[in-house]
C-alpha cells in the first residue's frame, strides 16, 4: 500500500505545482473558454488542465519504476506504454480542441486511434467474467469491444465536465473505490488469478493523485478547467484500468476465488461511471430525440438539473459526489461484505443521498458562475 500512495502523492504533487504552467500556457495559446450563451459561467477561463494531470501520472509512473515492489509490473512494458502512450495521444489531442474548437468527427478519429494503440500494446478485452468467463470469440471483436469501451469512457466523463471541479472530483472518488478493489485482490487468497491488478491498482493510484493535484486550482471558482485535454485523459486511463481487473483475468485460476459475485468486475467500472454514464445516456436520447446531433450542446445535463433544483454551485457538485460514493463504494463493497449487507447499505445510501438532493439542503439562490462543456 506504501508504494501505491507513494505514486499517488507524487501525481498530486506535480499535477498541483504545475497547474499553473498550464494556466500560462492556456493564456499564452488561446485555449481560452468564452462565455457563450449556453454557459453559466461569468468570465472567459482558461483550460489545459489536462496537460498537468497527464504531467502528473506521468512523472509518478516513471519514478517508482525502479521499486522492487513494482518489479513485475514493470518487467513487460507494453501495457504501461499502451496506457501512457495513449493517454498522450488524446491528451495532444485534447490539447488540439482546447486551441482550436476541432470538430465531432476528428476527435474521435483521434479518441478510436488512442484505443487502437492500447489494444495493440495489448491491453484489450479478452474474456467477461460473468460466471464461467466467456472468451470474446475473435481478436477482431476483442479490438473493437476495447476500443468501443475506451471510446464510451472519455466521452462520458467528457459530458459529465460541467461545473468547477465535478469530473475531477467524481474520477477522485470513484477511482478510489476501484483502487481499492484492485488492491484487494492482489492481497487475497489467489492473486495469482489477478496478476494484472497490481498495474490497475498503480494506474487507478496515479489516476486519483492527479485529479486531487489538480482540483485546489478547479474548485469554485475555478482558475482553470481541465478542458478536453483532462477529461479525455482521465476517462482514457480510467477505462485502461478497468479492461485490466474486467478482461484479462486468469480462466484458469479465477474460479477458485468466489468470495464476490463474479460479475462484479463488470459492474465495478459502470458504477464508478454512472453519473458520467447516465448523464450522456440521456443526452444522447435527448438530442436525436429532438433531431439534433448527439454532439449538440444544451443545458440539461445532471448538472444543470442540480442547479435548477436551487442547489447553489457547491452543494451541487457535492450532491454529485455524495451519489457516486455511494455507488461506487456500495459495489466495491462485495469485495469484503455479503450480498445482502452491500445491498442494505445501498440502499441506505440511496434514501440518504435522494433525501439530501431534494431535502433541506436546497436553497433559492441563483445559479453560481461554472464551467460548462457540451
Amino acid at each position: 500500500m506504501r508504494v501505491y500512495l507513494l505514486a499517488l502523492l507524487v501525481a498530486a504533487t506535480v499535477a498541483y505545482l504545475t497547474t499553473p504552467l498550464a494556466r500560462w500556457c492556456a493564456l499564452r495559446w488561446g485555449a481560452i473558454t468564452a462565455v457563450r450563451d449556453r454557459d453559466v459561467h461569468a468570465i472567459p477561463t482558461p483550460r489545459l488542465g489536462g496537460m498537468a494531470m497527464f504531467a502528473g501520472m506521468l512523472v509518478a509512473i516513471l519514478l517508482v519504476s525502479r521499486l522492487p515492489f513494482l518489479e513485475g509490473v514493470y518487467a513487460n512494458p507494453r501495457a504501461l506504454i499502451g496506457i501512457m502512450g495513449g493517454a498522450a495521444i488524446v491528451c495532444a489531442l485534447g490539447v488540439a480542441d482546447d486551441i482550436w474548437d476541432l470538430d465531432w468527427l476528428t476527435k474521435l478519429m483521434g479518441q478510436v486511434l488512442a484505443g487502437g494503440f492500447l489494444a495493440w500494446q495489448g491491453v484489450q478485452l479478452y474474456q467477461l467474467p460473468t460466471g464461467d468467463l466467456q472468451i470474446l470469440a475473435t481478436p477482431r471483436i476483442q479490438t473493437f469491444l476495447t476500443v468501443l469501451t475506451v471510446v464510451v469512457a472519455m466521452n462520458a466523463v467528457n459530458f459529465v465536465d460541467g461545473l468547477d471541479g465535478l469530473a475531477a472530483g467524481v474520477l477522485a472518488i470513484g477511482g478510489t473505490a476501484f483502487f481499492l478493489y484492485a488492491y484487494l485482490l492482489t492481497e487475497g487468497d489467489n492473486p495469482g488469478a489477478y496478476g494484472n491488478a497490481n498495474l490497475a491498482a498503480l494506474v487507478l493510484a496515479v489516476l486519483v493523485g492527479a485529479c486531487v493535484g489538480f482540483l485546489p486550482h478547479n474548485v469554485y471558482p475555478a482558475r482553470i478547467f481541465m478542458g478536453d485535454s483532462g477529461a479525455m485523459v482521465l476517462g482514457f486511463v480510467f477505462s485502461a484500468a478497468a479492461i485490466f481487473v474486467t478482461g484479462q483475468i486468469d480462466p484458469d485460476e479465477v474460479l477458485q476465488r468466489q468470495r464476490f459475485p463474479a460479475f462484479l468486475p463488470m459492474l465495478l467500472p459502470v458504477a464508478v461511471l454512472l453519473l458520467p454514464l447516465l448523464d450522456m445516456g440521456l443526452a444522447i436520447v435527448r438530442r436525436v430525440g429532438a433531431g439534433k446531433s448527439p454532439f449538440h450542446p444544451d443545458r440539461m445535463h445532471l448538472h444543470h438539473r442540480m442547479l435548477q433544483l436551487g442547489h447553489s454551485h457547491r452543494r451541487a457538485v457535492a450532491m454529485l459526489y455524495v451519489w457516486t460514493a455511494v455507488f461506487a463504494f456500495g459495489v466495491a463493497a462485495l469485495v469484503v461484505l455479503s450480498t445482502t449487507t452491500t445491498l442494505v447499505l445501498l440502499g441506505v445510501g440511496v434514501v440518504v443521498a435522494t433525501l439530501l438532493t431534494l431535502g433541506p439542503l436546497r436553497g433559492r439562490s441563483a445559479p453560481a458562475p461554472t464551467e460548462a462543456h457540451t
